[in-house]
């Protein structure tokens, strides 16, 4: 399925195709802290067909607790959180897979979760989703 993307104020476009089937819920508590909210919605861009269109995004290097480093891509006009892949020079990720930010999709209606991750992090009030299977991560 192709997605098209764009940060709050349209300074930075993107596009890519994705798998619908592939879309998860994030309750880590680094995705809890990047997106300001309870969790992230994410989906996984497939390999190569990432491509911004317009603007260039301002960048960020997380360092996870597992050791992993995720660039963060953002706009730096509005602050809009749009993608994050594997740091540049993994030779694990040939090409990087790019998580795509739900919020920022005009097609994101279309794209309901499959799974959920993190989920020991998940805050008690934020209610279980019917028939959305659980991970729990280490």
């Amino acid at each position: 399925m192709r997605v098209d993307g764009s940060c709050h104020c349209g300074q930075v476009t993107f596009q890519a195709e994705v798998d619908p089937a592939k879309v998860l819920v994030c309750h880590c508590t680094d995705c809890q802290v990047l997106s300001g909210t309870a969790f992230r919605v994410v989906v996984y861009a497939e390999p190569g067909t990432f491509k911004l269109l317009t603007g260039q995004p301002k960048t960020y290097v997380k360092t996870a607790e597992s050791g992993n480093r995720r660039v963060q891509g953002f706009c730096g006009n509005c602050g809009t959180s749009l993608y994050a892949h594997a740091l540049a020079g993994d030779p694990s990720i040939r090409p990087p897979i790019v998580g795509l930010r739900i919020g920022a999709l005009q097609q994101r209606a279309e794209l309901s979760p499959k799974v959920q991750h993190w989920t020991r992090s998940r805050l008690p009030w934020v209610p279980k989703i019917d028939g959305v299977h659980e991970i729990e991560m280490d």
